[in-house]
């Protein structure tokens, strides 16, 4: 499935459709606001980090049905044919306001608001929710794994293991968003700059006699930071052939970057490989490893002080393992310019257009965040900004680089307490809270009978 313009208008909920018609059938036109939001954050995660909005524009921005389409739809009979055809022009032209990716963002706060005709703004949500909660499970899996392994080299490995082809690809943006170095996936690169990194298959090396031939052939062919896995036979034996096959592979000008690892106990076989290499004259080359990693066997392999320089992390990532599903909604705030709040038991809103202030402390870390209505003043910065006016980008996209340089910012400004790997307990939990003018709305129209 393509993430670029032109994603399929039917890629939806059939009840969106249902809805479309019947705001067709009544002619409700007014101008409604839905918000975008999480809960409650999953076990293990003190934060989110978000991603996917540029996702989330592209499709508003592109959005209609083709002839083929509005062919289906006329065939199934469920519709209505002056409602297919009123359909050949649907567009979506309201305004959007979105934290900015990369953020920050904790549970209940709207990550993104959109302003439009109700049916408009009623359609878009099931492929909102769709694309902007994956890439930030995915998104907040990497910064957990950036903050697990500081200064290391983590790449994306993720793609075989993905749950379809959009997720691998949008897994890849959003690894890199978070921190990561790049990726393996090829389309990554070509699509959004993102470095792509790759080694050698053990297939390689099992189809050679011998397996420093194949160590010798590989170079050869891929002279330029070449990795050479060292795990399909014996790995000690298998470094101790690099350390000999060295000083030929460098009178080639070959340049020996790393080995890898991908087997057996990571840590022991790191610290002999690493040993072997440094009596070798191989200080410089890097141990990078892979197999079934995540941000808690990083972190245990860090911390018992396995030599491991980078890391490559793939279903653990791609599919946010410990943590896959996230409690995020998209619901009515305004319609026709009156505040509306859902009731139901447990699942009750806070009414209205909304806004997200954050404060930091004097040494520029995050302190607290209110819920505030939007156009109520408060202290701290707002984070949701303007993004789309009648339905086209106020700006360009923004670069991936300068979102990434905003995601490190964002986890340097975390608080200690909320960096670790397990929930913090209940009096650590960061801060949100819900300002008076909202508060006094929602009293109002509890109130109010239905």
């Amino acid at each position: 499935m393509s993430t670029e313009a032109g994603s399929p208008a039917l890629l939806t909920d059939l009840y969106e459709l249902t809805m479309l018609q019947a705001y067709f059938d009544e002619a409700m036109y007014r101008p409604a606001v839905f918000e975008l939001f999480v809960r409650v954050l999953p076990p293990q995660r003190n934060f989110l980090m978000l991603a996917g909005i540029e996702q989330a524009l592209d499709y508003l921005e592109n959005l209609r049905f083709t002839p083929t389409e509005l062919d289906w739809l006329r065939g199934t009979g469920r519709f209505r044919g002056e409602f297919i055809d009123w359909l050949r022009d649907f567009r979506f032209t309201g305004e959007v306001h979105a934290m900015r990716e990369g953020s920050l963002f904790f549970g209940n706060e709207p990550v993104l608001r959109v302003e439009a005709p109700i049916g408009q703004a009623q359609f878009v949500e099931s492929r909102l929710i769709n694309l902007v909660n994956f890439s930030t499970l995915v998104a907040t899996k990497a910064a957990r794994c950036v903050l697990a392994a500081p200064g290391k080299v983590l790449i994306d490995f993720g793609l075989r293991r993905a749950h379809g082809a959009e997720a691998g690809l949008l897994a890849a943006r959003s690894s890199y968003l978070a921190g990561f170095a790049g990726s393996a996936t090829v389309l990554a690169g070509q699509r959004y700059g993102i470095p792509v990194f790759g080694t050698m298959a053990h297939s390689y090396i099992e189809a050679h006699e011998l397996e420093v031939d194949a160590f010798e052939h590989f170079a050869a062919s891929q002279p330029r930071n070449v990795t050479l896995l060292i795990d399909t036979y014996d790995t000690e034996a298998a470094a101790t052939k690099v350390v000999a096959l060295a000083p030929a592979l460098l009178r080639r000008g070959v340049n020996l970057v790393s080995v890898r690892l991908d087997s057996g106990d990571l840590a022991i076989h790191a610290r002999k490989v690493r040993a072997i290499l440094d009596a070798g004259g191989l200080e410089d080359v890097r141990i990078f490893a892979s197999g079934n990693l995540d941000e808690f066997r990083i972190a245990a392999l860090l911390d018992g002080g396995a030599p491991i320089d980078g890391f490559g992390i793939g279903t653990h990532l791609t599919t946010s393992s410990d943590a896959p599903t996230l409690d995020s909604a998209y619901k009515l705030e305004v319609y026709a310019g009156e505040a509306r709040r859902k009731r139901s038991e447990g699942k009750a809103t806070w009414p209205g257009a909304k806004q997200v202030h954050r404060q930091l402390d004097a040494d520029g870390g995050l302190l607290r965040d209110h819920i505030t209505l939007a156009d109520e003043a408060h202290a701290g910065a707002p984070l949701l900004q303007a993004v789309m006016r009648n339905g086209r980008r106020l700006a360009a996209p923004e670069a991936l680089p300068a979102l990434r340089q905003h995601a490190a910012a964002e986890l340097g400004r975390l608080p200690a307490a909320l960096r670790g790997l397990e929930s913090v307990p209940a009096e650590a939990v960061y801060p949100v809270e819900i300002s008076a003018g909202l508060r006094r709305l929602a009293a109002q129209l509890d109130r109010v009978p239905h």
